[in-house]
């Protein structure tokens, strides 16, 4: 049981919802950590599931060390503890979201305000439109955080023309197969990979495209639509949508030296020896190789890319999430495998070369953001936006091509890597340029930076 403490000083309070995956908790976990350090009070929500594992991963630590006096971590049932198996099965989390959590939230605000809480502000994830809605409700301040790129705000926004167009049903199935660009500048998106089409199961997609239908009628009602990016990579997405204000990537703009609390929201332990083990090789050698917390490579192709990874004859630090565990011969010595690691300390480990990555938003800026280039193996959702940012857009890495079964081989993962990592680094020539951007967007006079501060101090104005 939980036990439900709030102060009752007048500092600004703020109740944070992220989406409850992964790759939603991390970024909107930085943001909270950041406005804690602002002194304003913080309460996250997670569901219960997402909170035990939260809380067991913290290892080292009590999560009072992570969490200081200015967050409280709280959590709400998900509808799924009685078959917890359904977490797992595509649809069911998507639909616990839809139509459980909203009523579960609504009940924890009432509970708060019951208890003399002053709630100046929630932020909720972009996706989470109802929870802008019951914040209005209550009439408390409201902000949507979107922790994907602003092209796939931009998307979900587009709809309506998307419809009139003929390129999409009602639905949101696509009538025709094409490649499209919402705005010159913008990556080119393919209409049967749109971030609801490709979701490799009927139920989510339909989950999904009501949550983004939901979002855009919400999104109006809301004082602040933030998002973790930044203006001057995505500069033709942010001219379609100007009240789209970037403020990523976030966290970055307070130093790694407090690298431990950067695992704080991490839905699995993270195994810092690798870093150790990083220690052992020359700047720029090591391949990363991982595919965020899901882990959802079959067979066939692990075994493809594990033989193509030896093929290259470099070392190799692998992070499986929750996948299988690639099939690695014994002895080979110069690939190391765990479950799950710090990945912004790895990718700003001199060490890496080279990272092999599904595209989700959260390593696209890191990966970027530490002047690696990429080979780019994306999956579903808003993978396949990122991959053509990283590609065509940006040119600071690859995509592996597939053959005629979906299948990318061992000879394709050798040629890739190899001529990423090729002697001129032409790629990773231009990934130091994207850093540099990224870095001067969390500087003192940078856009993201400036974003951030309006907003924290339009919170303090809020509360007083």
């Amino acid at each position: 049981k939980i036990v439900f403490f709030f102060s009752a000083m007048a500092r600004p309070h703020v109740l944070v919802i992220p989406y409850p995956a992964q790759g939603h908790v991390l970024p909107l976990m930085s943001l909270s950590r950041y406005l804690a350090k602002q002194g304003i009070q913080i309460t996250f929500i997670n569901t219960v599931f997402n909170h035990n594992r939260i809380i067991n991963s913290l290892s080292k630590s009590s999560s009072h060390d992570y969490l200081g006096d200015q967050m409280k971590l709280v959590w709400i049932p998900d509808g799924l503890e009685d078959s917890p198996e359904e977490r797992n099965i595509p649809g069911k989390l998507s639909e616990s979201v839809l139509r459980f959590m909203p009523n579960k939230v609504e009940e924890l605000i009432e509970r708060m305000i019951g208890e003399s809480t002053i709630i100046s502000c929630v932020v909720a994830d972009q996706s989470l439109g109802w929870a802008i809605e019951v914040a209005a409700k209550f009439e408390i301040r409201r902000a949507a955080f979107c922790p994907a790129a602003a092209s796939s705000m931009v998307l979900g926004f587009s709809i309506q023309k998307l419809v009139d167009d003929g390129l999409i049903e009602s639905d949101g199935s696509p009538k025709v197969n094409k490649t499209i660009q919402l705005s010159p500048g913008m990556p080119e998106m393919e209409t049967n990979k749109f971030v609801w089409v490709n979701l490799k199961n009927k139920e989510s997609q339909k989950n999904i495209f009501e949550l983004v239908l939901q979002n855009n009628k919400s999104i109006e009602s809301t004082d602040w639509l933030l998002c973790n990016s930044v203006y001057e990579l995505e500069t033709a997405a942010f001219g379609l949508y100007p009240q789209i204000l970037p403020v990523g990537p976030i966290g970055w703009s307070q130093s790694l030296e407090d690298d431990e609390s950067t695992s704080l929201g991490s839905f699995l332990p993270q195994d810092r020896d690798c870093l150790d083990w990083l220690d052992r090789y020359i700047p720029g050698s090591v391949i990363y190789v991982a595919f965020g917390s899901f882990g959802f490579m079959g067979k066939i192709q692990l075994e493809e890319l594990a033989i193509g990874l030896e093929l290259t004859k470099r070392p190799v630090f692998w992070v499986t999430g929750s996948g299988d565990q690639p099939p690695i011969k014994p002895g080979s010595g110069l690939i190391k495998v765990v479950r799950w690691a710090p990945q912004r300390e790895v990718l700003s480990h001199r060490a890496i070369g080279c990272f092999v990555s599904h595209c989700g938003w959260n390593s696209t800026l890191e990966g970027a953001g530490n002047g690696i280039p990429f080979v780019c193996i994306p999956y579903f959702a808003d993978q396949f936006i990122n991959k053509a940012y990283i590609c065509d857009v940006w040119k600071i890495g690859l995509e592996f091509e597939q053959d005629e079964l979906g299948v990318v081989s061992k000879l394709e993962v050798k040629k890739k890597i190899d001529e990423v990592m090729r002697n001129d680094g032409e790629y990773t020539k231009r990934a130091m340029v994207v850093k540099e951007i990224m870095m001067k967007s969390v500087a003192k006079d940078g856009i993201s930076y400036g974003n951030l501060t309006k907003f924290v101090n339009w919170i303090k104005k809020e509360a007083n």
